[in-house]
């Protein structure tokens, strides 16, 4: 499903994630898969613009500049997924 299209390897942190859960803290298969889907999404997210007309992996962005190398793309700089704080009185 994301093969190709990230800058790590999905299968290997998935198998990563699966095996501990279920070995180390004891969970099924279906709850360790759930848990390793959450993980893989949002790692696919944290390296991938958020600015919707991107939608370029980091990879695709020079670093210094966080300019998107595609030359077809209106995107000017890479962006991350803003944290929301909540401060609890």
């Amino acid at each position: 499903m994301w093969r190709n299209a990230t800058p790590f390897q999905v299968d290997k942190l998935w198998s990563q994630v699966v095996h501990y859960y279920i070995d180390k803290k004891k969970m099924s298969k279906e709850e360790a898969n759930k848990i390793a889907a959450a993980i893989v999404k949002k790692e696919i997210e944290k390296n991938t613009c958020q600015n919707i007309a991107c939608r370029h992996l980091k990879s695709k962005h020079i670093a210094h500049l966080r300019q998107c190398l595609v030359d077809t793309c209106p995107c000017s700089e890479f962006m991350k997924i803003k944290k929301i704080r909540i401060n609890h009185e």
